[in-house]
């Protein structure tokens, strides 16, 4: 069962299912509403999937800070409702978390224990949802993931491909680093953990996936427009820039990279380089 397919990584775990001939319930958020704890209770009672991946999130960072109420219904009440009925029926629950979890300050990359310290309403809202299924349901997996693109939903890529055929000229931050993932590798990173645990590798959990390598945003950016340099967008210039130079509503953290060295030990999944998502995608949107 799915959560959340409407969204990037849900509709990709959509796409691979079918390609491999997995029986998949998929629901978008006009189906089931994952903060109804009655409907809730009543679709996985009766469907009795033998997994759950809970893709579904409030990940609209800076409006979060506005609406810090539904951030926290979606991000942590559904999560606690998803876990308690999961625990009920014994289902193991699988679910996406982020790397706001941080603060961003450490010079290295962040491992699964390091110590959280969300800075903003949308880390905030992720690291209770966390908290939460960790105390209520011991069979699940928490897989943290960073800087998610992909030809569904909103964001980085598609964000620079439109502005690049809108403007000349574009600033981008190159103080914040991460690593890009692709959405189809987080679908395919679920599934080889769902194929795990069905041959009985329990490895319970919190893990850490992205792509690799890591870089700042600004030069993320000019790897896309080099990807799509064949198509000849309009954008000539890409300018490096501060965070203090371009102040959001909610903060960023300043380092986002994540340590994928636990998933690689325990589950023998490694990060694939985010170039070949990004061709990917970047063919299919132009």
């Amino acid at each position: 069962m799915l959560t959340g397919a409407q969204g990037q990584v849900g509709h990709e775990i959509v796409d691979l299912a079918l390609k491999c001939n997995l029986k998949l319930y998929p629901f978008i958020h006009r189906q089931l509403n994952i903060t109804d704890f009655g409907q809730l209770k009543q679709t996985i009672s009766t469907i009795k999937p033998n997994y759950i991946i809970n893709a579904a999130a409030y990940t609209v960072v800076d409006k979060a800070e506005k609406e810090s109420g539904l951030a926290f219904d979606v991000n942590a009440l559904g999560v606690e409702y998803l876990a308690k009925i999961a625990k009920k029926y014994n289902i193991p629950l699988l679910h996406i978390s982020t790397d706001y979890i941080f603060d961003g300050q450490k010079k290295m990359s962040y491992i699964e224990e390091d110590k959280a310290n969300p800075l903003s309403v949308y880390g905030q809202s992720k690291l209770s949802g966390e908290n939460l299924l960790r105390e209520i349901w011991y069979k699940h997996i928490i897989l943290r993931v960073s800087w998610v693109f992909g030809t569904y939903g909103n964001n980085f890529v598609k964000t620079i491909i439109r502005l690049g055929n809108e403007r000349a000229e574009l600033r981008v931050i190159a103080d914040q680093k991460g690593a890009p993932t692709y959405a189809g590798d987080i679908a395919q990173a679920l599934l080889k953990i769902i194929e795990r645990l069905h041959n009985g590798q329990f490895a319970w959990g919190t893990y850490h996936y992205t792509g690799t390598p890591s870089l700042s945003w600004y030069e993320f950016a000019k790897k896309i427009m080099e990807e799509a340099k064949q198509h000849k967008l309009r954008l000539k210039k890409i300018i490096p820039i501060s965070a203090f130079e371009y102040p959001s509503v909610a903060y960023r953290p300043p380092n986002s990279e994540l340590a994928c060295d636990k998933i690689a030990q325990v589950f023998g999944i490694r990060p694939n380089t985010w170039s070949v998502g990004l061709k990917k995608v970047v063919n299919i949107l132009l």
